[in-house]
């Protein structure tokens, strides 16, 4: 039996080589669907093109916090792009209280207004959150989002198990698979085997294994592998709960 997941998030418009290419050899290892996450109008169009030449590939909308404070001009754009029913998601969107590159004020108005978007059109919220949990949390529970998506989740047991009680999915990434990520690894333990999805972020946040090099959906193997074996499962098995869950999370991608 020949492992079958889906990478939920990536950024073919970043990738150097053809996204035809990349997708080919991701399909090889056994990455059936893949998630071409968008982080402002542009790349979301980059996304959506994606979405319509490729088999197995679908699109998402947002407005990455880092550049939150041109939400003003993106709003009207990022709204015509979320009606396309090849746009599975709102986002990625969220907080980054580390690298700052928007006031705050700006990043948690971006949030809301994704929060609205998402229940304008039923379709899951990808939250990226960097050094923001408390206000990321406090927003969510506020707004109610009809679902939502922890991408490249970076928190503790504690965090996971919060957001999971939330009813969320938590998406873990190549950074899982680090040696001193030990903390992260005993999240993605507790995590319910019905609420946990597997992303590489590539090009960024390559799995140890090639770590340095430029990531692509293909590396998606290596998270599932380390996962599987910190879960005390086999790789085909926790690979096709993966498969399931992305399927539940993002409804319409059985379909890409």
């Amino acid at each position: 039996m020949k492992l079958r997941t889906v990478d939920t998030h990536c950024h073919l418009f970043l990738v150097e080589q053809e996204a035809s290419d990349v997708v080919e050899a991701a399909r090889a290892v056994g990455v059936e669907k893949l998630l071409c996450v968008g982080v402002d109008p542009r790349s979301s169009h980059q996304s959506l093109e994606a979405a319509r030449a490729l088999p197995g590939v679908a699109a998402t909308a947002g407005l990455h916090p880092h550049d939150a404070t041109t939400l003003p001009e993106s709003r009207v754009e990022l709204e015509t792009l979320a009606a396309d029913s090849r746009v599975l998601a709102i986002g990625e969107t969220g907080l980054d209280f580390f690298r700052w590159h928007s006031p705050q004020e700006d990043q948690e108005t971006n949030l809301r207004f994704h929060c609205e978007l998402s229940r304008a059109t039923g379709k899951p919220m990808i939250i990226h959150c960097r050094d923001a949990w408390e206000r990321t949390l406090a927003i969510l529970d506020e707004e109610v989002p009809p679902m939502v998506v922890l991408h490249c989740f970076s928190g503790d047991e504690a965090l996971a198990r919060a957001c999971v009680e939330r009813g969320w999915f938590v998406s873990f990434a190549g950074p899982v698979t680090y040696p001193k990520n030990e903390t992260l690894r005993d999240a993605a333990i507790v995590v319910p085997i019905d609420r946990i999805l597997v992303e590489t972020d590539s090009p960024y946040l390559a799995p140890q294994p090639v770590r340095g090099k430029v990531n692509v959906p293909a590396n998606i193997v290596h998270t599932v592998e380390q996962i599987a074996h910190a879960r005390g499962m086999e790789t085909l098995e926790f690979a096709e709960a993966t498969y399931a869950n992305a399927l539940r999370a993002f409804p319409g991608l059985s379909e890409a």
